[in-house]
């Protein structure tokens, strides 16, 4: 395997391979997934994951809208980041280029975890110009306390280190892999546990994760949910341990048009684990806000 992770081999298999395209834009040649007919509608995933955290969701969306979902900068089969493009406005940006490439506006877009913030900011700054915005367990507040001080500095010191990422890469066993998803709160199935093992275990997608978590300051992000023109759904998995499920009700509290959902059960890959529900809830969030 190399530092990248190439197309021919590692995307052997990848799911919903048939809706995969690349596309130059931002700088990078990003790997993107399009897939149906109807309304553009944007899927973002979170730090770490690719398209393939949307993989049984995009078939059922597909059957009303076309649905564009891209590995974002580092991740994946995108590659060559530029180091702005890892921080949130920078990717932010680079999304909203990659949209103008693919001359798509999308109606509606959902993000999990960092994604949910990549839209928001993106919203605020008149990037794009959607109906509405969902968010599943968005991390929208900073880490606080020790942790805070601790895992920013460090994280930033890892993005810089070539031979932590390769120790990082080098480790990620299925063990190591299915013990890592389990303390998300989640437990997804073993070809999503596959999936992530072949991304973890590769030095590119290492350090692009690794550069993401560096470059991200979320201390702007509550003022962007103030700023936000747009209605908000924000979906809460109740066993999410990675984002407290209070810090939906927290974000809720700053939106002006929040809507607040509830996946029961659940963990921090709620979309992973019940890809009907979360298909579901993003084709009609009004159908299921508890306000």
């Amino acid at each position: 395997m190399g530092y990248y992770l190439d197309w021919a081999t590692d995307g052997a298999g990848w799911p919903n391979r048939q809706a995969s395209r690349f596309v130059e834009a931002a700088g990078m040649r990003w790997h993107v997934q399009v897939m149906g007919d109807g309304p553009p509608l944007l899927l973002l995933h979170g730090t770490g994951a690719s398209t393939h955290s949307w993989r049984d969701v995009m078939p059922k969306l597909a059957q009303h809208f076309t649905v564009i979902a891209p590995d974002l900068p580092g991740h994946a089969f995108t590659i060559r980041p530029t180091p702005e493009s890892l921080s949130l406005p920078g990717m932010a940006a680079a999304v909203a280029r990659l949209l103008q490439a693919l001359k798509v506006e999308p109606v509606r877009a959902a993000g999990h975890s960092a994604g949910a913030a990549v839209m928001v900011r993106m919203a605020v700054e008149r990037l794009f110009a959607p109906r509405d915005l969902v968010s599943f367990n968005g991390a929208f507040f900073p880490v606080s306390g020790m942790a805070g001080q601790f895992f920013s500095p460090l994280a930033r010191a890892f993005a810089n280190a070539s031979l932590i990422q390769k120790v990082f890469a080098r480790m990620a066993d299925r063990k190591a892999v299915e013990r890592l998803l389990r303390d998300t709160g989640s437990n997804i199935d073993a070809e999503g546990v596959s999936l992530y093992q072949r991304l973890f275990s590769n030095e590119g997608h290492v350090a692009g994760a690794l550069g993401m978590m560096a470059a991200w300051d979320l201390h702007w992000v509550p003022q962007d949910l103030r700023n936000l023109p747009l209605p908000l759904t924000l979906v809460w998995a109740s066993n999410d341990r990675t984002i407290a499920p209070a810090k939906a009700a927290e974000a809720a509290r700053l939106t002006r048009q929040p809507r607040l959902i509830e996946m029961k059960g659940l963990g921090h890959l709620a979309h992973e684990e019940d890809p009907a529900t979360a298909a579901a809830i993003i084709a009609a969030p009004e159908r299921f806000a508890l306000r």
